[in-house]
């Protein structure tokens, strides 16, 4: 029996994934992409347009895992083209410090943040996005909100998972909720 090598550095086969996420945290980030104006005021928060695996229709940010030796402003970087497309043109901010920390846990309550499949820390960021989006992977659609679409209940109601609360501390870090 020939030997598998796993020829991509830094990601677990399926089994793995799953066994590493039943016994430790994993780091993720999540990423705000906003259109500012020429004065640096978010006029606008891009939200992802994504169906679930059990068929729901949800919005979402862009998110997902830090791989093992990348740095965040890489996994920033990939996650971003992934689900925004190769010319988003995101401006990753100079100094990496998140605008919060989001624990994520597989039990509902203890954070406003869950994940039926794990127990994740996620490094959250607001990052201008200044070219042309369009959405990849999974994503259906990407609909840009004024912040105060954005911070509405109907558009709360619509992202599982607390990342309605994710997103409104992201409003009020950039000034965007009074």
């Amino acid at each position: 029996m020939a030997d598998m090598t796993e020829t991509t550095p830094g990601w677990l086969a399926p089994d793995e994934l799953e066994l590493t996420r039943a016994r430790m945290p994993i780091l993720y980030v999540d990423a705000v992409p906003v259109r500012i104006d020429d004065s640096g005021e978010v006029t606008h928060i891009g939200l992802l347009l994504r169906i679930g695996p059990d068929g729901t229709v949800s919005r979402a940010l862009v998110s997902g895992r830090v791989l093992h030796h990348e740095r965040v402003r890489d996994a920033l970087l990939r996650h971003l083209e992934k689900d925004l497309g190769p010319v988003a043109l995101p401006r990753i901010p100079a100094s990496l410090q998140p605008f919060t920390v989001a624990e994520y846990f597989p039990t509902q309550g203890i954070t406003p943040y869950h994940d039926p499949r794990q127990h994740a820390v996620s490094l959250a960021y607001v990052v201008p996005v200044a070219g042309d989006c369009r959405p990849r992977q999974d994503a259906l659609d990407l609909v840009w909100f004024t912040p105060q679409e954005a911070s509405s209940p109907q558009v709360q109601q619509e992202m599982p998972g607390g990342q309605g609360v994710l997103l409104k501390q992201a409003l009020a870090h950039v000034g965007c909720l009074s």
